[in-house]
């Protein structure tokens, strides 16, 4: 392949590149997308957040999405012991969208793709980013492999890091650093359900917490699949032993709640295992470039936030270089960093509180708070930027406060 020369470079053909890349395009922002993958291609982060609806539709992506008639997600459930929580988008208490999907992501993001490329998107497959150069200016100079083993380079104005899982500026400007969460595992894989019980509980997304710091996820699919996949500490996940079948089939029968479900259904693929997942980086910029979505900061899953984060990020990125590219000045340490990170920030602690058991006092106190409720409910939806929101504009001490206020009820109560 000949040199090519774009505004923008663009790693990674998942949700984050999509949206910045459809932004750029309606923007009149040349761009070029490479992905090391073939789509579609399996990944995980199938539940989706209300808040990604809103990049989709700015960009332009909502329609195409619409057409696949993916499996409605209008809230979530929790289930611990006898209790249960239901959480409903549309009682939130920030205004915006009350649903969104669950999605087999090979086929959400295969989706994605094609509808950037029918925009007119320049799109390469198989090509793999292997090393980068900047200039004082912050243009830059990649090296990218196509499969065949032939090299070429992309000149770019500003990298757009969407790799996801790959990292790939993390990996080549040692940007790494330890994440501040606890070093969880998942082990998952796919069931088709031929027998999936009627009505909304067949379709009902659901985490049954089978022990405080260990829980299983079961998203139902349009299709008639089911992702299912067990969270918990590492230790905790290696403690079962044979091949990842067998360890699956077995930490099955600590549900009570799913056992009998899902016990007699064939896994569709061998469970995958990802070990100690979270992960953050020193800084989300640089001169030239921008991290997006888990290239930037991959949280712990239990609260589905993956997705939501990549398009927030991909869509602010491209917004900001667009700028930049018009000759406005941009701040990219509060107009990025500083605004992806107040959303990162309120997860990250919804996350910790979750394994310190503080959160999970909230969600399964009885009787329930509908106020307390609905403002949870709007963290749950995405809306993590809302300040409106006590649970937000708090979120460092209101989940230790009312945990505690539960401790002395129930104290009393005794």
């Amino acid at each position: 392949m000949n040199d090519i020369a774009v505004d923008v470079l663009i790693i990674g053909a998942g949700p984050s590149g999509c949206v910045a890349s459809s932004y750029l395009k309606n923007n009149g922002i040349s761009s070029k997308v490479v992905e090391k993958s073939k789509f579609p291609r399996f990944v995980i982060g199938e539940s989706l957040l209300p808040r990604c609806m809103d990049h989709f539709e700015e960009t332009g992506l909502l329609d195409c999405l619409m057409e696949q008639k993916f499996e409605i997600k209008a809230g979530a459930r929790f289930l611990k012991d006898d209790i249960v929580c239901n959480f409903d988008f549309s009682k939130k208490h920030t205004p915006g969208w009350d649903y969104t999907w669950q999605v087999p992501r090979a086929d959400f993001d295969h989706t994605l793709a094609k509808e950037i490329v029918k925009k007119g998107v320049d799109v390469s497959f198989g090509h793999e980013v292997t090393a980068v150069e900047f200039d004082e200016n912050g243009h830059s100079t990649t090296t990218v492999k196509t499969e065949e083993g032939n090299e070429y380079k992309i000149r770019a104005k500003f990298i757009i890091d969407s790799s996801g899982y790959g990292r790939v500026l993390p990996r080549l400007l040692d940007l790494d650093k330890p994440s501040s969460l606890e070093a969880n595992s998942a082990i998952y894989t796919h069931v088709k359900e031929t027998e999936r019980p009627e009505g909304v509980e067949g379709t009902l997304i659901t985490f049954d917490v089978v022990k405080d710091e260990v829980w299983l996820w079961v998203i139902p699919f349009s299709n008639g699949n089911t992702s299912i996949g067990f969270v918990g500490p590492t230790e905790f996940i290696e403690s079962f032993k044979g091949t990842n079948s067998e360890k699956l089939k077995e930490m099955l029968k600590i549900s009570d709640y799913y056992y009998d479900r899902l016990k007699d259904l064939d896994f569709l693929f061998e469970p995958h295992i990802i070990k100690n997942y979270s992960k953050a980086v020193k800084q989300l910029y640089g001169k030239g470039y921008a991290l997006t979505g888990n290239s930037a900061e991959f949280l712990d899953p239990v609260f589905s936030s993956g997705v939501t984060f990549a398009t927030e990020s991909g869509v602010k990125a491209a917004k900001l270089i667009t700028k930049e590219l018009n000759g406005e000045k941009v701040d990219w340490e509060q107009d990025y960093t500083g605004y992806i990170m107040k959303g990162v920030d309120v997860f990250r602690t919804y996350v910790s509180e979750w394994y310190t058991g503080n959160l999970q006092k909230i969600f399964f106190h009885r009787p329930e708070n509908p106020v307390i409720k609905g403002q949870i409910c709007a963290v749950l939806a995405g809306y993590v930027w809302d300040e409106t929101n006590p649970f937000v504009k708090n979120h460092n001490r209101l989940v230790k406060t009312v945990a505690k206020v539960i401790d002395m009820e129930n104290e009393r109560a005794n």
